[in-house]
């Protein structure tokens, strides 16, 4: 599915970023922390989109029906 392919670019993209942060000398620690949070943040919420997604593909509800995500997530 192409909304699955066009998240895993993203995240693809966010771990290159982050890694590039660790790897920059000239950044204070402090400074990567800033830089790597929001980052780090936006992973996590990536994850569980396509977490959803995949749940959603596997387990499509009934017409009219609501989807239930939520019954299926852990936290």
């Amino acid at each position: 599915m192409d909304l699955i392919k066009h998240i895993d670019a993203a995240l693809k993209e966010i771990d290159d970023e982050v890694q590039s942060t660790l790897l920059d000398i000239k950044i204070p620690l402090n400074g990567k922390d800033d830089i790597m949070r929001p980052l780090l943040q936006f992973k996590k919420t990536l994850d569980q989109t396509k977490e959803d997604l995949e749940y959603l593909i596997a387990n499509p509800p009934a017409k009219g029906q609501a989807c239930g995500i939520s019954k299926y997530r852990e936290d």
